[in-house]
Formats: structure tokens, C-alpha cells, sequence
């Protein structure tokens, strides 16, 4: 083969990998999770988030697109930081386990901002979780008192395991009451963490699963306005990460808790439209978690003390763990090709590619 050819099969060989779209499937995230470590990968998670809130004004930034119906909601969540574009498709269908599916399914895409070209896909149900309970537990390092030692998990769904795991490894917490009006869901979170190694406490009621407690995760599904928290439930000083009211017209905490606390959310002007704040008049004060990331801003100013994260989850936060996952399955070896963008001689010269399907 003479020099001139394997140049220019050289240079084919680099234009192909240049457009190709890399692709973490379920299974891959999984294995991958699996492999490295769910408490590794959720550190991972929570330095490159933290970084990335870090660096705020950067990002070109919007609430979620949302589509509701009767079932539930699609969303997009788009993001950008000049360099990188990325979006998050997710939904939230509370009935989904009727149809074995679950409550939230999610995908994203990493593309360059200077071609549009999509460089990597990715599933995110599984990681989507990940994130949550990583920006859960980085803002509850702000938020919380100093030497926490229990929690109260609410809501003994999809997302409680990698609560509890993000609690523990990064704040310490070896005690979990679990409360759920589902019992069976309580059973599978308790047999999950005995075999963690944390002690659980299976409670009957809220106000039993919270009455002692350092922190509260609040996650249920029912799309309402619900009172899951009352005040006179609360003891002074506890922190509450508010997980479950995320889209327009649900609310898990009574109005009065929010009126004495201290409240933290990720992005404003979504979490006026989706979060616990839905609930309060528009001139509400609350603190963006990016302003105590760089101290702008305090968290807790007292022991005694209610905090409260608003968390509807935010673009974000999905940007920072698609590049976190993509740069772990890059070193793992854990991403596939996806033939995703026509690889044409001729950009200009589309009506080709039908001829090269027909050939191929």
C-alpha cells in the first residue's frame, strides 16, 4: 500500500472517529456503577458538580420545557456553558408501576457548542438518581448541623437507596427511619441497607420517622399538594432535603415550615414555578445553592435553625454527571458507537446517503 493511500485512510480513520456519537447504555451505566462503586461514583459525582455550580455565570441557563397530561409529565432540560450544549429528556409518571415501567425514565445528549455535533448519549434513569442524591448530600454539608448522625427517609422509592448511600458516605449518617405508606417499598429499602451494613428503623408514621432525626429526605410520588411535613412535627435544628415536590401544583411540606426556615434551591426561577415555593408569594427570599458553593452566601447561620434544600433538580446537574460518566466510561472502556450522524463525502450532497443505505 503506498504512503499517499495510508494517509488518506489515516485521515478517513480520524474523520470517522471525530463523528462519531459515543453511547452509555442502561446496561453499560450499570456495569460500569458496578465496577467502579456507587459511593466513588456518587463522589465523583458531587466534586464535578460542585465545580460546575462553582462556575455559574459561565452557563447559559433556562428552567425545564415541560409537557403535562393527565399521566404525568415530559420534560426537556437544556444547558450550556459556551463550549458544551447538553439537554436531559426525562419524564414523571407516578402510575407508571402499573405498566412495569418506571416513575422516571431520563436520557441526555453532550454536544460541541462550535459544530452541534452530538458527542455523546447517555441513559440517565440510573444516574439521574446518582445526581440527585449527590447534590443532595453536597448541599446538605452547607445545610446541616456539624456530626449528624440519623435521617428520616420519606418516600422508600427509587431514588432512597442512593440517598441513604450518599448520606452515609459523605456526611456520616448510620442510622435511617423509613417510612412509606407502601409498605412493601419500606421492606425492600431495609433489606438494601441491612446489607449495606446501616441500621434502619421501620417506622409506622411520619411524625414517628421524623421526631428525632438530624435530617429529613422527603420523596414521594403523588403529584399534589400534599402536607407530608407539618411544623409541629420538627425538632429545631433539623435539615430537610425536599425531593419530591418537582413540577407545578405537588408540595410535600406544610406552608408554616417554609415561613421558618431557612430555604436554599438550585435555580430560582424554576423551583418558583415546580418546588415547595410554588407555595409562597413571589417576594419569598431563598438563597441559590451556587451562592454557598462560593461563599457568597451562608448556609446555616444557627444550631437551632430549620433548613430546608428546595431540589426540583436542575440542567445542571445533569451537565456535570453526563461529563462525569463519559470521562469514567471513556478510562472503563464502557461506551459503544452510535451511528448517529450521516458520515458524508459531500456535506452539501445529503440525498447520497439514501444510495449508501441502499449499498450497505
Amino acid at each position: 500500500m503506498g504512503s499517499t493511500m495510508v494517509v488518506l485512510l489515516a485521515i478517513q480513520q480520524v474523520r470517522e472517529d471525530a463523528m462519531r456519537t459515543l453511547f452509555l447504555s442502561a446496561q453499560g451505566a450499570a456495569t460500569l456503577i458496578s465496577r467502579v462503586g456507587l459511593a466513588r461514583c456518587i463522589r465523583g459525582m458531587v466534586n464535578e458538580i460542585d465545580h460546575d455550580f462553582k462556575r455559574w455565570e459561565q452557563f447559559d441557563k433556562s428552567a425545564r420545557l415541560a409537557s403535562h397530561s393527565a399521566q404525568g409529565v415530559i420534560e426537556i432540560m437544556p444547558i450550556s456553558d459556551g463550549q458544551t450544549y447538553g439537554f436531559k429528556y426525562v419524564n414523571g409518571h407516578p402510575n407508571n408501576h402499573r405498566h412495569e415501567l418506571p416513575t422516571v425514565m431520563a436520557f441526555g445528549v453532550l454536544a460541541r457548542v462550535e459544530t452541534g455535533l452530538p458527542e455523546f448519549v447517555s441513559e440517565l434513569t440510573l444516574v439521574t438518581a446518582l445526581r440527585t442524591a449527590a447534590t443532595s448530600a453536597l448541599a446538605a454539608q452547607h445545610m446541616a448541623n456539624p456530626a449528624v448522625r440519623s435521617m428520616a427517609l420519606i418516600g422508600n422509592g427509587a431514588q432512597s437507596e442512593f440517598q441513604a448511600v450518599a448520606f452515609h458516605e459523605l456526611l456520616g449518617i448510620d442510622t435511617f427511619y423509613l417510612y412509606d405508606t407502601d409498605f412493601s417499598a419500606t421492606e425492600k429499602l431495609a433489606i438494601h441497607l441491612y446489607e449495606l451494613g446501616l441500621k434502619t428503623i421501620l417506622c409506622k408514621s411520619v411524625p414517628e420517622a421524623v421526631r428525632e432525626v438530624d435530617v429529613i429526605t422527603t420523596a414521594t410520588a403523588a403529584k399534589t399538594h400534599a402536607s407530608v411535613l407539618t411544623k409541629n412535627m420538627l425538632r429545631p435544628g433539623v435539615h430537610i432535603n425536599a425531593i419530591g415536590g418537582d413540577c407545578p401544583g405537588k408540595t410535600e411540606l406544610h406552608p408554616d415550615i417554609l415561613r421558618d426556615a431557612r430555604v436554599f434551591v438550585e435555580y430560582e426561577p424554576q423551583t418558583r414555578i415546580e418546588g415547595e415555593i410554588q407555595q409562597m408569594p413571589k417576594d419569598f427570599p431563598v438563597t441559590e445553592l451556587w451562592e454557598v458553593l462560593t461563599g457568597f452566601a451562608l448556609g446555616r447561620t444557627a444550631p437551632d435553625q430549620i433548613t430546608v434544600f428546595d431540589s426540583v433538580g436542575f440542567a445542571l446537574e445533569d451537565f456535570s454527571a453526563m461529563r462525569y460518566m463519559h470521562r469514567l466510561a471513556l478510562a472503563q472502556g464502557e461506551l459503544e458507537s452510535l451511528s448517529l450522524i450521516p458520515e458524508l463525502p459531500d456535506p452539501k450532497n445529503l440525498y447520497s446517503w439514501l444510495k449508501h443505505g441502499e449499498v450497505a
